[in-house]
């Protein structure tokens, strides 16, 4: 068989998650090599992300690669993926999903409710920001950059009081140690997408597409388009106040979603079920907008969004 080279970031999560998708391939008889790729989003370690606002910061160069065919397939957090591809690319899988939550991690506190007044919080998320702030005002939110081990670390020497971090990338690389509260998603709602990772090759590469089609999972694949669909909508990239879940019941797609002031001071949610993902993630991204989302919007981007 052909040897296959995957696009990566060098982060210890991106490797763990390069690495787990090269074992799988490797089991099918496949020859893997994992190619290291420093992104946008990796140089820019002192700013918030959001003050950033470059869409596709983590997947740009990847992307360059793929392109000039020094890769064959990169795998990413499927979250950091745009939810509009550049030309020329395509999501060949989406892995297994894990838990999409957000967790709480503490030395001292058990839960985000125990935090005492006007606590040191660390998260660069203003989807998390917001979220948090909506449910305890006083709390002092402060930027938090850098790899999984770089911010525990800076929890455990005492930078802050506690950080938020999905729960997934903890949960693959064994750092739980300090996980004192998995977020409920009706309290924190997640990323679009996160938890899942999303295998990305060229566009029309059918012999690709073949050898990656066991990795897809269509529970994963129909929420997260779901979710991605909603975001999409709302002119959503990674790093924006709005949440996103989805999840069968009944044999239906139920989406809750929220759109969210930076400050908390308004949090709009919205849920709604249906068959169709895209179509139920429009729908509910059309409501929120509706509903006030486009202003919310206008102020995180400064331009307004155009809805029906």
């Amino acid at each position: 068989m052909a040897r296959l080279r995957i696009g990566s970031r060098g982060s210890q999560l991106a490797l763990w998650q390069a690495n787990h998708i090269s074992a799988l391939l490797r089991e099918r008889g496949h020859e893997v090599g994992i190619e290291i790729i420093h992104t946008t989003g990796d140089k820019i370690t002192d700013v918030a992300l959001a003050q950033v606002g470059t869409k596709g910061m983590f997947t740009k160069e990847i992307e360059e690669a793929l392109a000039a065919g020094k890769v064959d397939l990169a795998v990413h957090s499927l979250k950091d993926l745009p939810t509009e591809l550049p030309p020329g690319f395509e999501i060949a899988a989406i892995t297994t999903r894990q838990n999409p939550c957000d967790a709480f991690l503490s030395k001292k506190y058990a839960r985000v409710e125990d935090l005492p007044q006007s606590a040191k919080v660390g998260t660069s998320s203003l989807r998390r920001q917001a979220q948090l702030k909506a449910i305890r005002p006083d709390l002092d939110i402060h930027p938090l950059r850098g790899n999984v081990d770089t911010r525990i670390r800076k929890l455990e020497e005492g930078h802050y009081d506690a950080i938020i971090l999905a729960a997934a990338g903890l949960n693959r690389l064994g750092k739980t140690e300090l996980v004192k509260q998995i977020i409920p998603a009706d309290v924190m709602c997640p990323a679009a997408g996160q938890g899942a990772l999303g295998i990305e090759i060229r566009l029309g590469d059918a012999t690709m597409r073949q050898h990656l089609a066991f990795l897809d999972d269509p529970a994963a694949r129909a929420s997260t388009t779901c979710e991605r669909a909603l975001l999409n909508k709302l002119g959503g990239g990674c790093q924006v106040p709005i949440g996103a879940s989805a999840e069968m019941r009944d044999g239906k797609l139920h989406l809750d979603a929220i759109v969210a002031r930076p400050d908390g001071t308004l949090v709009l949610r919205e849920s709604a079920s249906g068959t169709d993902p895209v179509a139920l993630g429009e729908s509910v991204g059309n409501t929120l907008l509706r509903r006030g989302g486009d202003a919310i919007l206008e102020e995180v981007y400064g331009r307004r969004l155009a809805h029906p």
